[in-house]
Protein backbone atom coordinates (compact mmCIF):
# COMPACT_ATOMS: atom_id res chain seq x y z
CA UNK A 1 0.00 0.00 0.00
CA UNK A 2 1.44 3.43 -0.94
CA UNK A 3 2.24 5.95 1.80
CA UNK A 4 -0.73 7.96 2.98
CA UNK A 5 -1.19 11.65 2.35
CA UNK A 6 -1.13 12.32 6.11
CA UNK A 7 -4.55 14.02 6.37
CA UNK A 8 -7.99 12.59 5.81
CA UNK A 9 -10.07 14.59 3.37
CA UNK A 10 -13.63 13.73 2.35
CA UNK A 11 -13.26 11.92 -0.98
CA UNK A 12 -16.39 13.45 -2.52
CA UNK A 13 -17.13 16.74 -0.71
CA UNK A 14 -20.22 17.32 -2.84
CA UNK A 15 -22.05 14.37 -1.24
CA UNK A 16 -23.20 13.69 2.27
CA UNK A 17 -21.86 10.80 4.32
CA UNK A 18 -25.20 9.01 3.96
CA UNK A 19 -25.03 9.25 0.17
CA UNK A 20 -21.43 8.02 0.13
CA UNK A 21 -22.26 5.16 2.49
CA UNK A 22 -25.19 4.07 0.33
CA UNK A 23 -23.00 4.16 -2.77
CA UNK A 24 -20.33 2.09 -1.01
CA UNK A 25 -22.87 -0.47 0.18
CA UNK A 26 -24.40 -0.74 -3.29
CA UNK A 27 -20.94 -1.24 -4.80
CA UNK A 28 -19.28 -3.49 -2.21
CA UNK A 29 -22.04 -4.85 0.00
CA UNK A 30 -22.97 -4.49 3.67
CA UNK A 31 -19.75 -5.53 5.39
CA UNK A 32 -17.77 -3.35 7.78
CA UNK A 33 -14.46 -4.82 8.94
CA UNK A 34 -13.40 -3.89 12.44
CA UNK A 35 -9.74 -2.97 12.88
CA UNK A 36 -9.20 -4.20 16.44
CA UNK A 37 -5.49 -4.69 17.20
CA UNK A 38 -5.95 -6.52 20.50
CA UNK A 39 -2.68 -7.62 22.15
CA UNK A 40 -3.60 -11.29 21.68
CA UNK A 41 -4.23 -10.78 17.96
CA UNK A 42 -0.96 -8.92 17.54
CA UNK A 43 0.83 -11.83 19.20
CA UNK A 44 -1.01 -14.35 17.00
CA UNK A 45 0.20 -12.40 13.98
CA UNK A 46 3.79 -12.49 15.28
CA UNK A 47 3.80 -8.75 15.99
CA UNK A 48 4.97 -6.78 19.00
CA UNK A 49 2.48 -4.91 21.14
CA UNK A 50 3.59 -1.44 20.11
CA UNK A 51 2.45 1.44 17.91
CA UNK A 52 4.47 0.35 14.87
CA UNK A 53 2.80 -3.05 14.99
CA UNK A 54 -0.63 -1.44 15.26
CA UNK A 55 -0.01 0.46 12.05
CA UNK A 56 1.32 -2.59 10.22
CA UNK A 57 -1.65 -4.66 11.43
CA UNK A 58 -4.16 -1.99 10.40
CA UNK A 59 -2.72 -1.36 6.94
CA UNK A 60 -2.67 -5.10 6.27
CA UNK A 61 -6.37 -5.34 7.18
CA UNK A 62 -7.12 -2.33 5.00
CA UNK A 63 -5.29 -3.87 2.03
CA UNK A 64 -7.15 -7.15 2.44
CA UNK A 65 -10.61 -5.71 3.09
CA UNK A 66 -10.65 -3.04 0.42
CA UNK A 67 -12.37 -5.15 -2.21
CA UNK A 68 -15.07 -6.49 0.11
CA UNK A 69 -15.83 -3.87 2.78
CA UNK A 70 -17.99 -0.78 2.45
CA UNK A 71 -16.22 0.61 5.53
CA UNK A 72 -13.63 -0.19 8.16
CA UNK A 73 -13.97 0.60 11.87
CA UNK A 74 -10.77 1.20 13.85
CA UNK A 75 -11.31 0.69 17.59
CA UNK A 76 -9.87 3.92 18.98
CA UNK A 77 -9.22 2.60 22.50
CA UNK A 78 -6.73 0.04 21.19
CA UNK A 79 -4.69 2.88 19.68
CA UNK A 80 -5.08 5.18 22.69
CA UNK A 81 -3.50 2.59 24.99
CA UNK A 82 -0.20 3.33 23.23
CA UNK A 83 -0.43 7.05 23.94
CA UNK A 84 0.69 9.65 21.42
CA UNK A 85 2.48 7.06 19.28
CA UNK A 86 -0.71 5.04 19.03
CA UNK A 87 -2.77 8.07 18.05
CA UNK A 88 -0.16 8.99 15.44
CA UNK A 89 -0.54 5.49 14.01
CA UNK A 90 -4.31 5.95 13.94
CA UNK A 91 -3.90 9.26 12.10
CA UNK A 92 -1.94 7.48 9.39
CA UNK A 93 -4.45 4.64 9.21
CA UNK A 94 -7.35 7.08 8.76
CA UNK A 95 -5.41 8.90 6.05
CA UNK A 96 -4.72 5.57 4.33
CA UNK A 97 -8.47 4.81 4.36
CA UNK A 98 -9.06 8.11 2.60
CA UNK A 99 -6.34 7.42 0.06
CA UNK A 100 -7.81 3.97 -0.62
CA UNK A 101 -11.36 5.28 -0.98
CA UNK A 102 -12.70 3.19 1.91
CA UNK A 103 -15.04 4.82 4.40
CA UNK A 104 -13.75 4.98 7.97
CA UNK A 105 -15.74 4.81 11.19
CA UNK A 106 -13.72 5.91 14.22
CA UNK A 107 -15.12 3.81 17.05
CA UNK A 108 -14.50 6.39 19.76
CA UNK A 109 -17.92 6.47 21.50
CA UNK A 110 -17.51 10.11 22.48
CA UNK A 111 -20.16 11.99 24.44
CA UNK A 112 -20.07 15.11 26.59
CA UNK A 113 -21.61 18.56 26.89
CA UNK A 114 -20.95 22.05 25.62
CA UNK A 115 -17.43 23.06 24.69
CA UNK A 116 -16.07 19.60 25.51
CA UNK A 117 -18.41 17.94 23.02
CA UNK A 118 -17.47 20.62 20.50
CA UNK A 119 -13.79 19.75 21.02
CA UNK A 120 -14.47 16.05 20.43
CA UNK A 121 -16.37 16.96 17.27
CA UNK A 122 -13.48 19.15 16.14
CA UNK A 123 -11.03 16.27 16.57
CA UNK A 124 -13.00 13.60 14.71
CA UNK A 125 -15.11 15.52 12.19
CA UNK A 126 -13.37 18.76 11.19
CA UNK A 127 -11.82 19.14 7.76
CA UNK A 128 -8.05 19.22 8.18
CA UNK A 129 -7.96 17.44 11.54
CA UNK A 130 -5.39 14.65 11.50
CA UNK A 131 -7.92 12.42 13.31
CA UNK A 132 -10.87 13.25 11.05
CA UNK A 133 -12.74 10.12 9.97
CA UNK A 134 -15.68 9.73 7.62
CA UNK A 135 -17.78 9.10 10.72
CA UNK A 136 -17.47 8.59 14.46
CA UNK A 137 -19.45 6.68 17.07
CA UNK A 138 -21.10 8.78 19.79
CA UNK A 139 -22.69 8.10 23.18
CA UNK A 140 -25.98 10.00 23.77
CA UNK A 141 -26.43 9.27 27.47
CA UNK A 142 -26.04 12.90 28.51
CA UNK A 143 -29.05 13.58 26.27
CA UNK A 144 -29.26 13.32 22.49
CA UNK A 145 -29.07 17.10 22.09
CA UNK A 146 -25.75 17.13 23.94
CA UNK A 147 -24.38 15.71 20.67
CA UNK A 148 -25.47 18.80 18.71
CA UNK A 149 -21.91 20.12 18.11
CA UNK A 150 -20.98 16.82 16.46
CA UNK A 151 -24.24 16.52 14.53
CA UNK A 152 -23.86 20.03 13.14
CA UNK A 153 -20.17 19.71 12.30
CA UNK A 154 -20.73 16.35 10.62
CA UNK A 155 -23.43 17.91 8.45
CA UNK A 156 -21.21 20.87 7.58
CA UNK A 157 -18.19 18.74 6.68
CA UNK A 158 -20.00 15.96 4.79
CA UNK A 159 -19.26 13.42 7.50
CA UNK A 160 -21.50 11.23 9.63
CA UNK A 161 -22.08 9.86 13.11
CA UNK A 162 -23.32 6.58 14.57
CA UNK A 163 -25.16 7.04 17.87
CA UNK A 164 -25.33 4.21 20.42
CA UNK A 165 -28.97 3.13 20.63
CA UNK A 166 -29.45 -0.54 21.47
CA UNK A 167 -26.31 -2.43 22.34
CA UNK A 168 -26.10 -6.17 22.92
CA UNK A 169 -24.04 -6.13 26.13
CA UNK A 170 -26.15 -7.38 29.08
CA UNK A 171 -25.63 -4.17 31.07
CA UNK A 172 -27.08 -2.02 28.29
CA UNK A 173 -30.66 -3.09 28.96
CA UNK A 174 -30.63 -1.48 32.41
CA UNK A 175 -30.52 1.92 30.71
CA UNK A 176 -31.60 1.45 27.11
CA UNK A 177 -34.77 -0.60 27.77
CA UNK A 178 -36.14 1.67 30.48
CA UNK A 179 -39.49 3.24 29.62
CA UNK A 180 -41.29 0.46 27.79
CA UNK A 181 -42.98 1.85 24.65
CA UNK A 182 -41.09 5.12 25.17
CA UNK A 183 -37.80 3.50 26.10
CA UNK A 184 -34.50 5.35 26.11
CA UNK A 185 -33.47 3.37 23.03
CA UNK A 186 -36.70 4.26 21.21
CA UNK A 187 -36.16 7.95 21.90
CA UNK A 188 -32.64 7.80 20.53
CA UNK A 189 -33.90 6.04 17.39
CA UNK A 190 -36.62 8.68 16.96
CA UNK A 191 -34.15 11.54 17.43
CA UNK A 192 -31.79 10.10 14.80
CA UNK A 193 -34.73 9.60 12.43
CA UNK A 194 -35.70 13.25 12.85
CA UNK A 195 -32.15 14.33 11.95
CA UNK A 196 -32.27 12.22 8.81
CA UNK A 197 -35.72 13.44 7.78
CA UNK A 198 -34.45 17.00 7.90
CA UNK A 199 -31.35 16.10 5.91
CA UNK A 200 -33.17 14.08 3.26
CA UNK A 201 -35.85 16.73 2.82
CA UNK A 202 -33.19 19.10 1.56
CA UNK A 203 -31.14 16.62 -0.47
CA UNK A 204 -31.51 16.73 -4.23
CA UNK A 205 -31.31 12.96 -4.56
CA UNK A 206 -34.00 12.36 -1.89
CA UNK A 207 -36.42 10.65 -4.35
CA UNK A 208 -33.81 7.89 -4.73
CA UNK A 209 -30.24 7.57 -5.91
CA UNK A 210 -29.66 6.11 -9.36
CA UNK A 211 -33.27 6.70 -10.31
CA UNK A 212 -34.69 4.16 -7.84
CA UNK A 213 -38.40 4.32 -7.08
CA UNK A 214 -39.40 5.37 -3.58
CA UNK A 215 -43.14 4.81 -3.40
CA UNK A 216 -44.77 4.25 -0.01
CA UNK A 217 -45.86 0.72 -0.92
CA UNK A 218 -42.73 -0.28 -2.82
CA UNK A 219 -40.18 -2.68 -1.31
CA UNK A 220 -37.08 -0.95 -0.01
CA UNK A 221 -34.50 -0.95 -2.84
CA UNK A 222 -30.79 -1.17 -2.12
CA UNK A 223 -30.33 2.28 -3.68
CA UNK A 224 -32.77 4.14 -1.43
CA UNK A 225 -31.01 7.14 0.16
CA UNK A 226 -29.51 7.11 3.62
CA UNK A 227 -29.21 9.94 6.09
CA UNK A 228 -25.91 10.72 7.77
CA UNK A 229 -27.02 10.18 11.40
CA UNK A 230 -26.66 6.48 12.02
CA UNK A 231 -27.44 4.20 14.92
CA UNK A 232 -25.42 1.50 16.64
CA UNK A 233 -27.68 -1.50 17.21
CA UNK A 234 -26.05 -4.78 18.17
CA UNK A 235 -26.31 -7.67 15.75
CA UNK A 236 -27.27 -9.94 18.66
CA UNK A 237 -30.11 -7.87 20.19
CA UNK A 238 -32.57 -10.51 18.98
CA UNK A 239 -36.18 -9.69 19.75
CA UNK A 240 -35.43 -6.47 21.68
CA UNK A 241 -36.42 -4.25 18.75
CA UNK A 242 -39.83 -5.89 18.56
CA UNK A 243 -40.33 -5.94 22.33
CA UNK A 244 -39.57 -2.21 22.55
CA UNK A 245 -41.68 -1.35 19.51
CA UNK A 246 -38.72 0.10 17.59
CA UNK A 247 -38.82 0.29 13.78
CA UNK A 248 -35.33 1.40 12.74
CA UNK A 249 -36.25 1.65 9.04
CA UNK A 250 -37.72 5.09 9.76
CA UNK A 251 -36.18 7.98 7.83
CA UNK A 252 -33.64 5.76 6.12
CA UNK A 253 -31.26 5.64 9.06
CA UNK A 254 -27.99 3.72 8.59
CA UNK A 255 -27.44 1.02 11.20
CA UNK A 256 -24.02 -0.12 12.36
CA UNK A 257 -24.50 -3.65 13.71
CA UNK A 258 -21.44 -5.04 15.53
CA UNK A 259 -21.45 -8.69 16.54
CA UNK A 260 -21.30 -10.58 13.25
CA UNK A 261 -19.25 -13.77 13.41
CA UNK A 262 -17.28 -14.30 16.60
CA UNK A 263 -20.05 -12.86 18.79
CA UNK A 264 -22.54 -15.29 17.27
CA UNK A 265 -24.68 -13.36 14.79
CA UNK A 266 -25.14 -14.60 11.22
CA UNK A 267 -26.48 -12.94 8.11
CA UNK A 268 -29.76 -14.81 8.64
CA UNK A 269 -29.97 -13.45 12.20
CA UNK A 270 -29.50 -9.90 10.91
CA UNK A 271 -32.24 -10.28 8.32
CA UNK A 272 -34.60 -11.66 10.97
CA UNK A 273 -33.72 -8.97 13.52
CA UNK A 274 -33.88 -5.94 11.26
CA UNK A 275 -36.57 -6.98 8.78
CA UNK A 276 -37.41 -4.16 6.38
CA UNK A 277 -34.46 -2.15 7.69
CA UNK A 278 -31.94 -4.83 6.67
CA UNK A 279 -30.81 -2.99 3.49
CA UNK A 280 -29.66 -0.14 5.77
CA UNK A 281 -27.54 -2.42 7.97
CA UNK A 282 -23.74 -2.22 7.90
CA UNK A 283 -22.72 -5.44 9.64
CA UNK A 284 -19.42 -5.43 11.49
CA UNK A 285 -17.13 -8.41 11.80
CA UNK A 286 -13.79 -8.12 13.55
CA UNK A 287 -12.24 -11.20 15.19
CA UNK A 288 -13.82 -13.68 12.78
CA UNK A 289 -11.91 -12.03 9.94
CA UNK A 290 -8.82 -10.79 11.78
CA UNK A 291 -7.85 -14.21 13.12
CA UNK A 292 -7.36 -15.31 9.48
CA UNK A 293 -4.25 -13.06 9.30
CA UNK A 294 -1.52 -12.11 8.99
CA UNK A 295 -1.49 -13.21 5.35
CA UNK A 296 -3.44 -10.82 3.12
CA UNK A 297 -4.83 -13.78 1.15
CA UNK A 298 -6.27 -15.37 4.29
CA UNK A 299 -7.84 -12.13 5.46
CA UNK A 300 -9.25 -11.48 2.00
CA UNK A 301 -10.80 -14.94 1.84
CA UNK A 302 -12.35 -14.51 5.30
CA UNK A 303 -13.81 -11.14 4.29
CA UNK A 304 -15.19 -12.63 1.07
CA UNK A 305 -16.88 -15.50 2.93
CA UNK A 306 -18.35 -13.12 5.49
CA UNK A 307 -19.73 -10.84 2.79
CA UNK A 308 -21.26 -13.81 0.99
CA UNK A 309 -23.10 -14.72 4.19
CA UNK A 310 -24.68 -11.27 4.18
CA UNK A 311 -25.99 -11.75 0.67
CA UNK A 312 -23.13 -9.93 -1.06
CA UNK A 313 -20.99 -11.13 -3.93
Amino acid sequence: MPPSSGLHQVSDPGRTFGARLRAAMDRRGQLCVGIDPHPALLAAWGLNDDAAALERFSLTVLEAAGEYAAAVKPQVALFERHGSAGLAALERVLAACSDAGILSIADAKRGDIGSTMAAYADAWLRDGSALAADSVTLSPYLGFESLRPALDLAAASGRGVFVLALTSNPEGASVQHVGGPRSVAARIVDAAAAENRRELAGREEAPGLDGAADGADAPMPRSRPLGSTGLVIGATVGSALTELGIRPAAADTPILAPGLGAQGATGADLRATFGEAYPNVLATSSRDILRAGPAVAGLRDAARRTLAGLGGS
